[in-house]
């Protein structure tokens, strides 16, 4: 049965949607998916021939592709990143890539028989992870927080650096494959690499300013950006032969360590144009993946995945770990987690098909080979990261923790006290000046929109699986409402009440997210802001025989609001309906609690009302100061 053209392109978008919604669904990375979708559509099924749906664009496709995927990983590497999360991070950069390197070139050299630049290429590519695999694992398998930010920087700066690496490796093959002697290969090499960074750090430059100086409408950013890029990228392979791709890696890079640069919304941008452009690509890619290129392989292939995964990977640990404080059941954990991602099968297909056409007979093993070591590598560690953090005792207990959505006055002031309970808190914002004065208070935080893709790879949420809605956007709110309650679950997600109840049925929110509202005993937002801007604070009350509730109530006049209770397991719980919960005697409350001077007037108005005593010398009893719980017993949800 012959199809048109148009049906394809639309099968095309359909299947990468459901591949995207279904590792969501699932919480594994979509790239596992996306790949098996093309194989579906392509050899299993014959319904899509990319060179017969795009003929002679197939190849401009792919090399746009990969440019987009190239700058975009590269605006996210800030120099600051590499120094500024530990040696072990540090370590790992030069150090895995280079044995990743070595090792990955010599297997696929002597046990596959390839030539010695495919093997060079795919030693290069097979050192890239990326944050699009390690993210959904953490998630999942929520090991100790040292070895999860281990596995998630090393993640998002390898990404962009193991790009440049396969670049450069690449450009250093053609200009030797233009070269009749050495020095006129030197020489291509060499003006290649002054062509990439000359022209890709003008033009960082040129975009920056652009931006900084907002000579550029607001509108254009992300699409001129793009446009721009693409521009350069042109230019670049036009001036030096294939040396686009260094250019616009780095143009990113420049751009990324520039000051006061918004690239917020670019980053953005691209999260819309990865479920468009960059899932669709993976389709394509996959559906040109040969059966019989693989089973040429043989086991020789089996013998190169071993390699990298059981030797290369521990290998750059525990020579990256040298001199840190990791031990023996951390090192071997983080050996056996290095999924490939997005980055080393875009750049693989696109260099694959680069060699052939200059006549690299084994340039076709590069494609199954780094597709193999993808679906290997995120399917079995996948399945297995979970059971082998609990053997090797790496990994959380329980996600206890809270993510705050919201960093103003109120939500950082309850961030802090549970932080004192040594409770894991994340606060996150759009604002900002609420990020800076949650920072300076020390408390964790993320600046951007928790939903975005952006989010999903930079947003730590190790220990943390509870969502305090505590914001004045109830657009925001809503959002995150759904998204965290398909990850937490609807008995972690708390969000504050609206003080919609008088409204309409066509104006009340939705009946998914009005089930999770009624926080702290039903108080709006609005109430809370007005509380804090009257000096209320927040205080940590220790209940007992002496203390009861009552006590505490009679105390403040019964004008403080119980926030959170911790009961005598030391789980902490917010409060939704204070009539319904049944307090223990040696529970704690921490409750927002009105100013001193206001309880002080109370008092002194109710003395004064009050008939006085039948001894006046007789001291007025009053209710000792709040205790803490103990800093040795960390609260649990």
């Amino acid at each position: 049965m012959t199809v048109s053209t148009v049906f394809l392109l639309a099968c095309i978008g359909i299947i990468s949607l459901f591949c995207q919604w279904l590792a969501w669904r699932v919480r594994m990375p979509a790239i596992l998916f996306l790949l098996a979708g093309g194989i579906a559509a392509g050899p299993l099924t014959g319904l899509l021939d990319p060179e017969a749906v795009f003929g002679d664009l197939l190849f401009p496709l792919i090399s746009l592709s990969v440019a987009i995927i190239l700058f975009e990983g590269s605006l996210t590497l800030h120099f600051s990143d590499i120094a500024g999360h530990g040696k072990m991070v540090r370590n790992l950069i030069p150090v895995g890539s280079v044995v990743t390197c070595i090792i990955g070139t010599l297997s696929a050299r002597w046990v596959l028989d390839v030539s010695w630049e495919v093997a060079l290429l795919f030693g290069a590519i097979s050192i890239v992870t990326g944050p699009t695999v390690i993210a959904p694992l953490l998630r999942s398998v929520r090991p100790k927080p040292k070895l999860a930010n281990i596995l998630r920087w090393e993640g998002i700066i390898i990404d962009p650096v193991g790009a440049l690496l396969a670049v450069l490796v690449f450009e250093g093959i053609v200009s030797w494959g233009q070269g009749n002697v050495f020095g006129h290969s030197l020489w291509i090499f060499a003006k290649t690499l002054t062509v990439g960074f000359v022209i890709g750090a003008v033009a960082g430059w040129l975009n920056g300013i652009a931006l900084r100086r907002h000579l550029v409408p607001q509108y254009l950013h992300n699409a001129g950006t793009l446009t721009f890029m693409l521009g350069v990228y042109a230019l670049s392979n036009e001036l030096a032969h294939e040396s686009g791709l260094l250019t616009v890696t780095v143009m990113g890079m420049w751009m990324a360590n520039m000051k006061q640069v918004p690239i917020d919304n670019i980053l953005e941008f691209k999260e819309s144009l990865s479920v468009l452009l960059i899932s669709a690509l993976f389709i394509i890619l996959a559906a040109r993946v040969e059966f019989g290129a693989i089973a040429e392989l043989g086991w020789g292939l089996v013998f190169v995945l071993a390699l990298l995964m059981l030797v290369a990977r521990p290998a750059s640990i525990f020579l990256s770990a040298i001199g840190t404080s990791l031990n023996w059941r951390d090192k071997l954990f983080l050996s056996w987690i290095a999924p490939r991602g997005i980055v080393a099968a875009a750049v693989s297909a696109l260099f694959a098909f680069q060699l052939q056409k200059m006549g690299y007979a084994s340039a076709g093993a590069l494609v199954p080979l780094i597709f193999m070591l993808i679906i290997a590598t995120v399917t079995i560690q996948s399945l297995t990261a979970r059971p082998l953090a609990r053997l090797l005792q790496v990994a959380e207990p329980s996600a206890y923790g809270f993510l705050i959505l919201g960093a103003n006055p109120i939500a950082r002031k309850i961030g802090i006290a549970l932080k004192n309970l040594k409770v894991p808190v994340t606060l996150t914002d759009t604002n900002y000046e609420n990020v800076k004065l949650a920072r300076m208070e020390n408390l964790q935080v993320y600046f951007g929109n928790p939903v975005s893709e952006h989010a999903s790879t930079h947003l730590d949420l190790t220990g943390i699986g509870n969502l305090l809605v505590i914001s004045p956007y109830k657009h925001m709110n809503s959002l995150a409402t759904y998204h965290f309650l398909d990850w937490f679950g609807a008995a972690n997600v708390f969000t504050l009440s609206d003080g919609d109840q008088e409204q309409t049925a066509r104006l009340r929110s939705a009946e998914k997210i009005h089930m999770t509202r009624g926080l702290f005993n039903g108080i709006s937002y609005a109430k809370l802001a007005s509380l804090a801007a009257k000096n209320y604070t927040i205080k940590t009350t220790q209940l007992s025989d002496e203390f009861t509730f009552s006590d505490f109530q009679a105390k403040y006049q019964q004008q403080a609001h119980v926030l959170f209770v911790l009961d005598s397991r030391d789980r902490i719980s917010p409060v939704k309906d204070l009539e319904d919960l049944k307090l223990g005697e040696d529970w704690t409350l921490i409750s927002l609690v009105p100013p001193r001077l206001n309880r002080e007037k109370a008092r002194k108005e109710e003395a004064e009302a009050a008939p006085l005593q039948a001894n006046p010398s007789e001291p007025v009893p009053t209710a000792s100061e709040p205790g803490e719980p103990g800093p040795g017993k960390p609260a649990r949800a």
